[in-house]
């Protein structure tokens, strides 16, 4: 029996989806930041519940498996776009961390054009993106002059510095994956 999409991990990951385009309204149009903060902890909360709720209900799907990153990306993308016109964060950071997921789009595609499904999620690519989640709500707060906003400040960019290793080096670990699969592919298909 095939599984059904129509799922609450799925509507969880659906939700998620919702929140990036309401985000960037609320930090661009409206600097309404604290309801923004709000929507990129709910976008945090269900990216952790919509895979628990599906493994432990049964109900892991491969829509799941593909959007679940793929909306990941989506956020830290317009995360990190919200936060370059607002100056909250380098732009090198920036660069970074796009460029490690344009060149892993890349990847991914040659995987499938090889016959290979996309990468696993790792659980340290996880905790990347989950640290690159906690520091963006941060940083947003750190833009003031409180006590407060020097906290934000200091809890930011410890998470953003560690979710940026962390990204670097998954990235390279899952870039080292790809490789492999699709040299093992060319070599298969050259016998």
């Amino acid at each position: 029996m095939k599984p059904s999409l129509l799922t609450i991990p799925n509507a969880l990951t659906f939700a998620r989806f919702l929140g990036i385009p309401l985000f960037i309204y609320l930090t661009l149009h409206l600097h309404a930041d604290g309801w923004a903060i709000l929507v990129l902890a709910i976008g945090g909360a269900t990216d952790y519940f919509d895979g628990k709720l599906a493994r432990a209900w049964g109900q892991t799907s491969r829509f799941g498996e593909l959007a679940d990153p793929a909306i990941d990306r989506l956020y830290i993308l317009a995360t990190l776009l919200v936060f370059l016109v607002r100056e909250i964060v380098p732009l090198w950071m920036i660069l970074v961390l796009i460029s490690r997921d344009v060149i892993l789009g890349f990847l991914t595609i040659a995987l499938t054009r090889t016959g290979h499904g996309a990468l696993r999620v790792t659980y340290l690519g996880k905790a990347a993106t989950f640290n690159l989640l906690y520091a963006f709500p941060f940083l947003l707060l750190a833009h003031g002059t409180s006590a407060f906003a020097t906290l934000a400040f200091i809890l930011g960019w410890s998470f953003a510095m560690w979710g940026v290793a962390l990204y670097i080096s998954t990235g390279i670990s899952y870039a080292r994956e790809a490789i492999s699969q699709i040299r093992g592919a060319h070599v298969g298909n050259s016998r």
